[in-house]
């Protein structure tokens, strides 16, 4: 009898499980702790509440739970103004769901991904290739390692660049708004790019209005900043900063 799961495309859950269970271990933890000093229940309660409160953000990003991720994923090709002709990059394609959907919607694209991949995430090349596969798309699109601070491209040579919560995680880059540049600087003249990241978190990319000015001096013709992080599809108590509260798309021409 045939698997119908393992014909299926996974494209995880940012939420990994870890994320989930190492609070609450530490949380019965400290509340063994606790029989010895008391003052432990309070470091108890809150492993416990920051465990309950990832539970459920991975509950609500998963399809069973109404697939936020899928959403707010889709907040990128929605701002694409494109014709589909040409060849496009998605920087930091993690499991390749962006990739294969561009190629989707646009029949006529080749479409390009490329990502690190490391240890940390549940991705790799080849969960990308059969997602790719499954979606009957494989022999339109291309994955890569690459790291998005130094994309293996001569300069100008996709018509469109998009990337998806993506630049904040590139480490061998300190200064992200680097990595925003490299991206730019694969897009051709007159073609278009669409990047939606953590761009409020003033830690990472300061303020935004200086990130907007500092994007439009990297040879740009039209840049908008659209914050999706307050869309009313997103739940309230996800919209903290350290969660998706912090979301904005980056999108224009070159």
């Amino acid at each position: 009898m045939n698997d119908s799961k393992a014909e299926k495309p996974e494209y995880g859950n940012w939420i990994l499980p870890r994320f989930v269970y190492l609070p609450a271990l530490a949380a019965l933890l400290f509340l063994g702790l606790s029989y010895i000093f008391l003052p432990f229940i309070g470091a108890a309660s809150f492993c416990l509440l920051v465990s309950g409160y990832l539970a459920y953000a991975r509950y609500r990003f998963s399809p069973a739970g109404g697939d936020l991720q899928a959403e707010i994923r889709a907040g990128v090709l929605s701002h694409l103004d494109w014709d589909g002709k040409g060849t496009a990059l998605d920087v930091g394609c993690g499991n390749g769901a962006l990739v294969s959907q561009m190629a989707q919607k646009y029949r006529e694209a080749k479409v390009v991904g490329i990502d690190y991949w490391g240890p940390k995430w549940e991705y790799s090349k080849g969960v990308c290739s059969r997602n790719a596969r499954l979606e009957g798309v494989a022999q339109r699109v291309v994955f890569q390692n690459a790291s998005g601070s130094a994309l293996p491209f001569k300069e100008g040579c996709f018509e469109v660049v998009i990337s998806n919560l993506a630049f904040h995680e590139v480490r061998d880059a300190k200064d992200k708004r680097e990595v925003i540049r490299e991206a730019l600087r694969v897009v051709k003249k007159g073609g278009r790019f669409v990047f939606q990241d953590l761009f409020l978190l003033r830690r990472i990319y300061g303020q935004i209005d200086d990130l907007v000015a500092a994007v439009r001096g990297m040879g740009i013709t039209r840049v908008k900043f659209v914050r999706t992080g307050n869309a009313p599809f997103i739940p309230t108590v996800l919209k903290l900063p350290a969660m998706v509260g912090a979301l904005g798309i980056l999108y224009g021409e070159k």
